[in-house]
């Protein structure tokens, strides 16, 4: 048995799912002996078989994908609530494997494969889509590029009409729920049971979360973004959203800002209110030179 085939059967193996005791199933999906599997690929020692032996690593890789899924998506399971979260994440993660060399990107298809099994979140499809986008985009806000920041000089370098473009980690967010303050609040109350008690935060156990009252469908246009090391959530009004929206997409300056709607404002007002939005974006350093 060559090296390749060894080490394929072993990870085909680690990621079969646990047995409801949290044990490693007897066979394989497909049916095969996963007794037989782990006699071909692992010897026995004095104290372990074989079986025992692939055991470990089955049981910890389960243990290892699942905690991070949750770590990661922390509002998700406090909407859906833990054993429907267990079962989704067990369901999504046979679908959609680990490929890569870190966890970071364990939860990347997660959003898209909700969409095709809506019965994991069934009666919440629209919060629970809601925050899944906004943890997945707080990810990338994190840990994305940051390209040199754009300055005076640079500005008045790019001609009367310029093309602004965004910092590669800003994301943008249209939302149906009001799920930023909810993750913000699902923090708070993290952090405050952490500090009244280490014992639970250091417990080998994963820890049980109860299930929230939701809150009502609200309309929230939203930026991710990051400062030093920390990332934070904007609101944003429907027009500056669209703007920055616009100019994320390519458009010149005058094409984002006529896309606008601005017969609620006068052009005094509109002036103002691009003045603002512009200075604050720019102090954000939410632009960026081009390459």
């Amino acid at each position: 048995m060559d090296l390749d085939h060894i080490q394929r059967s072993m990870f085909d193996a680690v990621r079969q799912p646990l047995t409801a005791s949290e044990g490693m199933r007897q066979r394989t999906r497909d049916g095969r002996s996963l007794r037989r599997v782990a006699e071909e690929i692992i010897k026995p020692n004095d104290r372990l078989t074989s079986f025992e032996r692939l055991e470990i690593y089955n049981r910890q890789y389960w243990f290892r994908v699942l905690a991070a899924l949750a770590e990661d998506f922390q509002g998700l399971r406090l909407i859906i609530g833990d054993r429907s979260f267990e079962k989704l994440s067990i369901a999504y993660l046979q679908d959609c494997p680990s490929q890569s060399f870190t966890l970071r990107n364990l939860g990347s298809r997660l959003a898209s494969w909700l969409h095709s099994h809506p019965d994991f979140i069934a009666g919440v499809e629209a919060i629970a889509l809601d925050m899944v986008r906004l943890e997945w985009a707080e990810i990338e806000a994190f840990d994305e590029a940051q390209k040199t920041n754009l300055t005076e000089a640079d500005l008045a370098a790019l001609g009367p009409d310029p093309q602004f473009e965004l910092q590669p980690y800003i994301r943008l967010l249209q939302l149906h729920y009001p799920v930023d303050e909810m993750l913000l609040a699902i923090r708070s109350q993290q952090r405050e049971n952490d500090i009244v008690s280490n014992a639970v935060a250091s417990s080998s156990k994963r820890r049980r979360a109860r299930k929230r009252s939701l809150p009502k469908a609200e309309k929230i246009c939203l930026v991710v973004h990051r400062a030093g090391n920390s990332v934070y959530f904007k609101r944003l009004d429907a027009e500056a959203f669209q703007i920055l929206r616009a100019l994320r997409d390519g458009k010149r300056l005058s094409e984002a800002v006529e896309s606008i709607d601005w017969t609620t404002r006068s052009s005094e007002q509109a002036a103002e209110n691009l003045q603002a939005w512009f200075a604050l974006w720019s102090s954000l350093g939410w632009f960026c030179k081009a390459n």
